[in-house]
């Protein structure tokens, strides 16, 4: 069983600029500093692309945590696809969306993710996962479209 959610994140910032913003390796460990995360392998820094990997280290519930994902589609300025390829999810997928709708640009979040080891799994998405994960998206959006980031 995969858990699904979606954030809708709205903005007066241009789609452009969001969807550029998305794609910082930068943006993202800044908004990320309460667990640490950072970049240590493939692209660490600036803006990632189509094909490109990043392998993010974070600590989360006080575990360390190493997980690399792919950018495995994009269509600037209007859609990419993130995918695990190696970590902790037994599948993570999580797809961006971009839409100019009466002068603000609205960005959606579409996750699906399975937590490892069977039933423990299951448990864990129910109990920690479905709710930690949603704040974590809402966390990284906010700060995207905060103002001087």
């Amino acid at each position: 069983m995969a858990v699904y959610f979606e954030c809708v994140t709205r903005t007066k910032m241009s789609v452009e600029q969001l969807f550029d913003k998305s794609l910082s390796i930068d943006a993202h460990t800044a908004s990320m500093a309460q667990s640490g995360e950072r970049a240590v392998g493939g692209v660490t820094a600036g803006r990632i692309g189509w094909g490109e990997q990043v392998t993010w280290r974070a600590t989360h519930f006080g575990i360390p945590f190493k997980m690399t994902s792919k950018i495995t589609a994009l269509d600037a300025p209007h859609t990419f696809t993130d995918e695990q390829q190696r970590g902790p999810f037994k599948r993570f997928h999580h797809v961006h969306e971009f839409f100019a709708v009466r002068g603000e640009t609205i960005m959606v979040d579409k996750i699906h993710f399975q937590a490892p080891l069977g039933p423990l799994g299951w448990i864990a998405e129910r109990l920690v996962l479905g709710w930690y994960m949603p704040k974590l998206i809402r966390l990284r959006n906010q700060y995207l479209i905060s103002e001087g980031h």
